[in-house]
């Protein structure tokens, strides 16, 4: 676990949090003891994935069912470092899905583990029948449960998740909660972050142009590169940086193509950013 490779994060990811796994508040805990030496600036507990493997686990959704668990592990952690340690969670599993049932779990958490900060899923949780995709898709999503929660422990800081996929609606969430997280749509469209400084933190900075940011990548892919990674490994997660602009098949193509090869180095970008210029 305390393998190098496991830890290494850059500087420019920071503020950085580490998202665990797990039931054992002993284990837990020495994992926040090691993410806080290395630097993270903030423990996650997942208690949301539903997915079979992490139930075997004894990890993730299925702990919303041991409230006192889950306050177990969270002080557990709490107790031995000084960065925040925080809560994912949906709004409920299975047939336990009322409104009780969350706050119950909240107050839990909240009084006996001490966490102050809580994401929440807006959908609740099949541990069974249901893949992890379609946990992510099916379970309807309930953002007025979520918005009441928030009203009903305004001493916690709450932010709310579960498909979100403009800053217009971010900015609509953040009428009612105190932050707002965006996953899959950040990852498939990096481009909607490209005004969040303006419209969401009132800068006044022009907003990031993707071949811009591409290029601001250079001296991060270049250390990386001469540590030995390879440059697949990085661009793979770039492929969708210019979704929804002329180019961006083209660019996604060249560098699924080029960027595994032996050798793979800055140039191979050049020459996708090139191609995205050919139809700009």
């Amino acid at each position: 676990m305390a393998k190098a490779t496991i830890w290494h994060t850059a500087e420019e990811e920071h503020p950085l949090a580490l998202q665990l796994g797990g039931s054992d508040p002993s284990a837990l805990a020495q994992c926040a003891k090691l993410a806080q030496a290395r630097g993270y600036d903030e423990i996650n507990l997942n208690v949301g994935c539903p997915s079979d493997r992490v139930q075997n686990g004894m990890f993730g959704a299925c702990l919303m069912g041991n409230a006192q668990l889950v306050a177990d592990c969270v002080k557990a952690m709490r107790d031995v470092v000084s960065i925040p340690v925080t809560v994912k969670t949906r709004i409920g599993i299975d047939d336990q899905d009322s409104y009780e049932f969350l706050c119950d779990f909240i107050n839990t958490v909240a009084g006996k583990g001490e966490c102050e900060m809580f994401i929440i899923h807006a959908r609740k949780a099949w541990l069974s029948g249901l893949s992890p995709k379609e946990n992510r898709e099916i379970p309807p999503l309930d953002y007025p449960r979520v918005y009441q929660l928030k009203r009903d422990f305004p001493h916690l800081t709450m932010s709310i998740n579960g498909g979100i996929t403009s800053l217009e609606e971010a900015k609509a969430h953040l009428e009612h909660m105190d932050g707002v997280m965006i996953g899959r749509e950040a990852y498939q469209n990096p481009g909607i972050l490209a005004s969040v400084d303006r419209e969401i933190f009132g800068a006044t900075t022009a907003d990031a142009d993707p071949v811009a940011v591409v290029r601001a990548m250079y001296p991060y892919i270049e250390r990386e590169l001469s540590q030995g990674t390879y440059l697949g490994h990085i661009t793979r997660h770039m492929l969708g940086l210019f979704q929804g602009i002329p180019g961006a098949r083209q660019w996604r193509r060249y560098l699924s193509e080029n960027a595994h090869k032996a050798g793979a180095d800055i140039d191979v970008l050049e020459h996708a950013l090139k191609r995205v210029a050919d139809k700009r």
